[in-house]
């Protein structure tokens, strides 16, 4: 039977695309590099069974997305720290939405007009849109790409409605259906179990 994976990351650059893996059933995780073949370089090596094979991938690959523990930990930070990797980032950022809600949204008033029917009434001069105009005048990149149900529940409409402030102030935002999130078997909100 093949082996459930997950993927954990990569730091892929101009010569291949080193990336870990982690086998969703055993917890092993799996390395791909380049092959190592140099009989010299075998000959250094200990205890290898014909069966095993070894690779080579940068020592940052491990650092950046091994697993420390064989309990992980998720590293909580606060949303200062969140908004600040944003104003500190020299390039640009991305990321991957996958929820179906934001409980920070509801508390809005903008989600409450939303959800009235009403114009959310998006304010451009907001200090958040103000820092992310500065960003992207400097060159860096905001991109963007969420994963939405079909249909899209509430708090994905509004955040798709949301998305002309996002791109007024410069980010690039893309939507893709989850069933095609789940083909490419992107990685997913882990809910927690009701309580």
């Amino acid at each position: 039977m093949a082996r459930r994976l997950r993927f954990i990351g990569t730091n892929s650059g101009n010569s291949g695309c080193p990336t870990l893996y982690e086998d969703l059933d055993t917890g092993e995780v799996l390395v791909q590099g380049d092959v190592v073949t140099d009989p010299e370089d075998l000959a250094q090596l200990r205890n290898v069974k014909d069966s095993e094979g070894l690779v080579v991938v940068p020592r940052v690959l491990l650092a950046d997305f091994a697993p420390r523990d064989a309990d992980r930990v998720p590293q909580v930070i606060t949303w200062d720290e969140f908004e600040d990797m944003f104003r500190k980032c020299e390039h640009g950022a991305w990321r991957l939405e996958s929820r179906r809600r934001y409980a920070s949204d509801e508390e809005t008033e903008t989600y409450r007009r939303f959800t009235s029917g009403e114009d959310p009434g998006w304010d451009l001069d907001d200090p958040w849109c103000l820092g992310r105009k500065q960003q992207t005048s400097l060159g860096k990149r905001f991109e963007r790409v969420r994963v939405v149900d079909d249909p899209p529940t509430v708090g994905q409409r509004y955040l798709l409605d949301n998305a002309r402030r996002n791109i007024a102030v410069g980010e690039d935002i893309r939507n893709l259906w989850r069933a095609e999130a789940e083909c490419l078997r992107l990685p997913v909100e882990q809910v927690p179990p009701a309580e």
